[in-house]
């Protein structure tokens, strides 16, 4: 379960913090002000970049947590710049490398209670990881590449996967 929640999420945090590097050479190439691309959404009723780096970070650092039987350290949401992104990216994966293969012995059987909604849901820890966490962190971390991908940031699969 270490393997399967950490090792990813470390892994796509890395992959995250250098699709910004290349967000913002774009916006300096491009004479684009940061602002313009961090609070780019694909969709009105969507999260703005900024908000979607958040989440990825967030259902990165919680579930880890909750796997781990640990309480969730809270992160404040006042990131403004690439520069405090890249902290909070830095922040997630420091607090993630925490945990130790041996926190997540009982996490599959482990009954994790978390709000979704607005409502209390209580899942094992495999049914949390494998139906909730991941496709949540996948879903932000996505979207954030997309809007940069609509904004015309030069990416690709490699650099989505960490491969670059």
């Amino acid at each position: 379960m270490h393997r399967r929640s950490v090792a990813v999420f470390d892994r796509f945090l890395a992959a995250l913090a250098q699709i910004l590097h290349k967000a913002e050479a774009h916006c300096t190439a491009k004479g684009i002000k940061p602002e313009v691309i961090l609070s780019a959404r694909l969709f009105p009723d969507m999260f703005p970049l900024v908000r979607q780096v958040q989440l990825t970070c967030d259902f990165a650092a919680r579930g880890a947590a909750r796997l781990a039987g640990h309480d969730p350290k809270a992160f404040a949401d006042t990131e403004t710049t690439f520069a405090e992104l890249q902290d909070r990216i830095a922040a997630a994966r420091g607090y993630i490398a925490g945990f130790q293969a041996e926190d997540f012995t009982h996490a599959p059987d482990r009954k994790i209670t978390f709000k979704a909604g607005g409502q209390d849901m209580t899942l094992s820890g495999e049914d949390f990881l494998s139906f909730y966490a991941l496709p949540q962190f996948f879903f932000h971390l996505t979207t954030a590449y997309d809007v940069l991908r609509h904004n015309g940031v030069e990416l690709g699969k490699l650099d989505y996967m960490g491969a670059r």
